[in-house]
C-alpha cells in the first residue's frame, strides 16, 4: 500500500486495510478487530455479513445487474417503490432511485421547484434551510448545507439558502432554555419567509436530527409541528431529510415520525441499503406528483444508475431484514441502554458536555470545562478522539459542533441496530479507556487547566 494510487480523505493518509466484517465488528488484513460504533458513516444500519443480503444480491445478480431506466423497468425497483410508499401510515408516496444521499437531496430541490413552475407559480425558486445542517456534497446538496467547514472552499459557486438557526438546545442562540423559549428556532423561519418573500421560496429542508453538523442535534417537543404548521401557512413545500436518520435508525421507522409530522418530500439513503450496495430515494407525495403528471409528465433529474434492478433487489431485502428481526422497536430499546451507560460515563469524564439524539443515534459534545466552553482549535479534540478510540479498537463518527458550528468538538455513536447489551457494554468500555487516554494526552502536553 506504500505506492497506493487510491485517493484517501488525507492524501498521505495511512488506512489500515480492511479484511472482512462480521455483525458489529470489522477485521483488518493484520486481524484486528474493530466495534463499528458507527455503523461507518452512519449507514450500515444491519451490520456486516448478513448472509441473507448476500444471498439476495446473488440472485439478482444472476437475473440482470443493470437496465437503463427510460429503456426498463424491473420487478425489484418497482416493489422497493411499492414497500417505500408504506413508510409512512398517513400518506402513500411516489419514489425516485437514485445513488446516494447527496443526489436524493439535490434532486428533491429539483423536484420542488419543478411543482410550483408546474402550477405556474414560477417565482418560487428558493430553498430555505438551517444553519448547522449537512445535505450533501454536489453543489445543489451544498448549497442547502449550513455547515461552515463544508462549505467556505465553494462559497462563490454556492447560493445563499442556511437563513435560519438550529433548534440546538444545549447552546440556545436564544439563550433560552425549553419551553420557556416558545420555540423561538421554528418560529424564527416565519420571520425569515416574511424577509425574502413566500411568493420566492419553494421548499424548506431540514434533517429530523441533525447529523455531521451538529453531532444528533435534537429538537424539542412542537418544534416539527410548528415547522409544518408555518410551511402551510405560506405555501411552502416542507423537505425532510432522512438519509441519516431514516429507515429506523432512531428508533421510528421516519424520524419525523418522533414528532407526529409528515413532510411533501422525504429523501433516503444510507440505512436503505445498510452499506450493502449505493442507493438512495426521493420519497414524493401523491399532490406533489399531481401537477407534474398532468403537466410535463416527467421529473427533470436522472442518472445512469437511478432504479438500478441490483440496488432494489439488495435494498428490499434490508427492508425485509429490518421488518422481520423488529430492529426499529429494538433501535428504541438499546439507544434507552446505550443512552444511560453514557451518561454514567459522562459522570467520570469532564470532557463530556452533553449526550443527545434519539435511537441509536446519539451526539456526544466536547468541552473543556462546565462552562461549555470549547476546546482551541489547534488541539483537535475531535481527531484526537477519533486516533484513540481507534487505537482501542471503535469506530465512531466525527462531528461539528460549537456556537457557530465551527469551534466545537463531537463525536456521534451509531451503532448498527442489531447490536446487544453486551456490545453496548463493550463499546462503552472502549470509549471510556479512549477517552481517558485522550485526558492524558492534553494533560501531557499541558492542554487542560
Amino acid at each position: 500500500m506504500n505506492h497506493s494510487r487510491l485517493i484517501k480523505p488525507l492524501l498521505d493518509g495511512e488506512y489500515p486495510v480492511i479484511s472482512h466484517g462480521l455483525g458489529v465488528y470489522l477485521y483488518d488484513l493484520d486481524g484486528k478487530r474493530y466495534l463499528d460504533g458507527s455503523s461507518g458513516a452512519v449507514t450500515a444500519c444491519i451490520g456486516h455479513g448478513v448472509k441473507e443480503i448476500n444471498e439476495a444480491m446473488l440472485k439478482q445478480a444472476n437475473k440482470v445487474a443493470f437496465v437503463y431506466r427510460s429503456q426498463f423497468t424491473s420487478e425489484p425497483a418497482e416493489e422497493l417503490a411499492e414497500k417505500l410508499s408504506m413508510l409512512s401510515k398517513q400518506v402513500k408516496y411516489w419514489s425516485f432511485l437514485v445513488n446516494s444521499g447527496s443526489e436524493a437531496t439535490e434532486t428533491a430541490l429539483k423536484i420542488a421547484i419543478q411543482y410550483w413552475q408546474e402550477k405556474g407559480m414560477k417565482t418560487k425558486q428558493k430553498i430555505l434551510s438551517r444553519w448547522m445542517s449537512y445535505h450533501g456534497i454536489t453543489l445543489g446538496a451544498l448549497s442547502m448545507s449550513g455547515h461552515p467547514l463544508r462549505r467556505t472552499r465553494f462559497v462563490p459557486l454556492l447560493e445563499d439558502y442556511p437563513t435560519v438557526s438550529p433548534p440546538y438546545c444545549y447552546r440556545c442562540p436564544y439563550n433560552d432554555t425549553f419551553p420557556n423559549c416558545k420555540l423561538k428556532c421554528a418560529t424564527e423561519l416565519e420571520r425569515a419567509i416574511s424577509r425574502i418573500g413566500a411568493d420566492h421560496i419553494a421548499a424548506f429542508i431540514s434533517e429530523p436530527i441533525v447529523g455531521a453538523a451538529g453531532a444528533a442535534l435534537t429538537p424539542p417537543p412542537g418544534y416539527y409541528e410548528e415547522i409544518r404548521k408555518i410551511c402551510d401557512q405560506y405555501n411552502i413545500l416542507f423537505i425532510s431529510d432522512e438519509v441519516m436518520t431514516g429507515i429506523g435508525r432512531t428508533g421510528k421507522m421516519l424520524a419525523l415520525d418522533h414528532w407526529n409530522t409528515v413532510a411533501d418530500i422525504v429523501t433516503l439513503g444510507k440505512g436503505l441499503s445498510a452499506g450493502y450496495t449505493p442507493v438512495a430515494a426521493v420519497l414524493i407525495q401523491d399532490r406533489i406528483i399531481e401537477p407534474i403528471q398532468q403537466g410535463s409528465n416527467l421529473i427533470m433529474s436522472g442518472h445512469t444508475f437511478s432504479g438500478n434492478p441490483l440496488s432494489a433487489a439488495v435494498a428490499l431485502a434490508v427492508l425485509n431484514y429490518i421488518e422481520t428481526h423488529d430492529l426499529v422497536n429494538k433501535a428504541h430499546e438499546q439507544g434507552l441502554y446505550l443512552v444511560d451507560q453514557l451518561l454514567l460515563l459522562k459522570t467520570k469524564h469532564f470532557l463530556i458536555g452533553d449526550i443527545r439524539g434519539k435511537g441509536l443515534l446519539i451526539g456526544i459534545e466536547f468541552t473543556s470545562n462546565l462552562q461549555k466552553i470549547p476546546f482551541k482549535q489547534e488541539v483537535a479534540l475531535t481527531n484526537l478522539v477519533l486516533s484513540k478510540t481507534k487505537q482501542r479498537g471503535l469506530l465512531v463518527y466525527p462531528a461539528a459542533s460549537g456556537d457557530d458550528g465551527v469551534h466545537g468538538d463531537a463525536i456521534i455513536i451509531a451503532p448498527p441496530l442489531t447490536i446487544s447489551k453486551d456490545e453496548i457494554d463493550e463499546l462503552v468500555s472502549l470509549l471510556d479507556h479512549a477517552l481517558t487516554d485522550v485526558t492524558q494526552e492534553l494533560q501531557l502536553n499541558g492542554l487542560l487547566a
